[in-house]
C-alpha cells in the first residue's frame, strides 16, 4: 500500500540549500511552481491526466520567498508564493487546483513536488516573525529555514504527527465515523493528533477511546504520507477492538460512528474520503483483503507493543 502523496521521486538535494552560487545557476534553468494562498496551483489537463504547469524563472520575483524543492533528471524545481509571480495578495486564479483535487492523479514525481511545495510555501506564510522575540525573519537555506534579524535564532518547518486508524473486529467489520461538519453520508476512519510525550501506539488507543469509546489492541503500523493542511504527517494504523464494541460519540467532534461490513462499503451508498487521502488507501486495501479470522484486519504491518486502552466516553 503506497498512499497517493507518498509517491514522491525527486531528490531533495539538501546539500545544495546553502550553495548560493549553485542555486543562482539552478534558478536560471529551473521549473517554477506558483502556489496560491489556499494551496492551489496551475494545472494542465491532458489525455494522460493532469500535470503541473510551471512558469519561467524570468517571470518571477526570485527574491520573493523562493523555495528549492529539489531536482530530478538534472532539472531543478522551485516553488514561490503567488504574490511573487505577480498575483495580488489573497487572489486565487480561476481553475487552479490543489492536492485534494489532483494529488492522486498526478504522476509520482509531481505528487511529491506538489506536497512539498504546498507545505513549504504555507509554512512561510504562517511564520513571518520570530517566535522568540516577534521580530521579522528572513528566508534562508533556499526556503528551508528562517532566521531572525534581531537575535539570530534560526527556525525550521515543523511537522505535526497525526495517527489515522482503521478499527476492525478481526473479521468483516470496521468502524467509520462522520464529523459534525460533514454532510450526511460521508464517512471515514478515525484520526487524531499525537500529544507531547506520547508514543504513536498510545495515541492510537487514546484517540479511539476518546472518539468512539471503545478499547483496542493489536495496533499495527501500515504506511504514512504527508498531508500539508497545514503541516501534518499522517501515520496509518489498524487496530482490533476488544471488550464492548458499541461506538459512543458525544456529538461534538463526531456526529455519528457505527460498524460497517465490507459489502456495505462496497455498495456505494456512503461517501468515502478523497483518493488523495491515506484514509482512502487504507479503506481500499482493507476492502480487497480476505475477511475472517485468518485475515484479521485484512491489513499487514508491524504490531505495536501498546496494550488495550481503557474505553472512556468520547470527548
Amino acid at each position: 500500500m503506497i498512499p497517493a502523496l507518498a509517491r514522491g521521486t525527486h531528490d531533495r538535494a539538501a546539500h545544495r540549500r546553502g550553495d548560493e552560487e549553485w542555486l543562482a545557476a539552478a534558478w536560471a534553468r529551473a521549473k517554477v511552481l506558483v502556489v496560491a494562498p489556499d494551496g492551489t496551483v496551475p494545472v494542465l489537463d491532458s489525455a494522460a491526466g493532469p500535470r503541473l504547469r510551471y512558469v519561467e524563472p524570468s517571470t518571477v520575483d526570485g527574491a520573493g520567498g523562493r523555495c528549492f524543492l529539489g531536482e530530478h533528471g538534472g532539472t531543478p524545481y522551485f516553488a514561490v508564493p503567488a504574490d511573487a509571480a505577480g498575483a495580488a495578495a489573497g487572489q486565487v486564479p480561476a481553475g487552479w487546483r490543489g492536492l485534494r483535487e489532483v494529488g492522486a492523479e498526478l504522476a509520482d514525481l509531481e505528487a511529491g513536488l506538489l506536497a512539498t511545495a504546498v507545505a513549504l510555501v504555507g509554512w512561510h506564510a504562517r511564520h513571518p516573525r520570530c517566535p522568540r522575540c516577534g521580530e521579522p525573519t528572513e528566508v534562508t537555506e533556499a526556503g528551508w529555514s528562517r532566521q531572525c534579524a534581531r537575535d539570530g535564532s534560526q527556525h525550521w518547518p515543523r511537522t505535526d504527527p497525526a495517527v489515522i486508524m482503521l478499527v476492525h473486529d478481526g473479521a468483516d467489520r470496521c468502524i467509520l465515523g462522520r464529523k459534525v461538519v460533514w454532510p450526511l453520508g460521508r464517512y471515514s476512519i478515525l484520526a487524531g493528533f499525537v500529544e507531547p510525550g506520547e508514543s504513536l501506539e498510545a495515541a492510537v488507543a487514546r484517540e479511539v477511546a476518546e472518539e468512539v469509546g471503545v478499547a483496542v489492541t493489536d495496533i499495527r503500523y501500515l504506511a504514512s504520507q504527508p498531508w500539508p493542511f497545514p503541516a501534518s504527517l499522517m501515520l496509518g494504523f489498524s487496530a482490533r477492538v476488544v471488550g464492548d464494541p458499541t461506538p459512543r460519540v458525544d456529538g461534538t467532534e463526531l456526529a455519528e460512528a457505527r460498524w460497517f461490513t465490507r459489502d456495505e462499503i462496497r455498495g456505494g451508498t456512503i461517501r468515502l474520503p478523497p483518493l488523495a487521502s491515506i484514509a482512502h488507501a487504507i479503506i481500499a486495501t482493507w476492502l480487497t483483503a480476505p475477511a475472517g479470522p485468518s485475515g484479521a484486519a485484512g491489513l499487514s504491518g508491524a504490531a505495536g507493543p501498546a496494550p488495550a486502552a481503557a474505553a472512556r466516553p468520547g470527548r
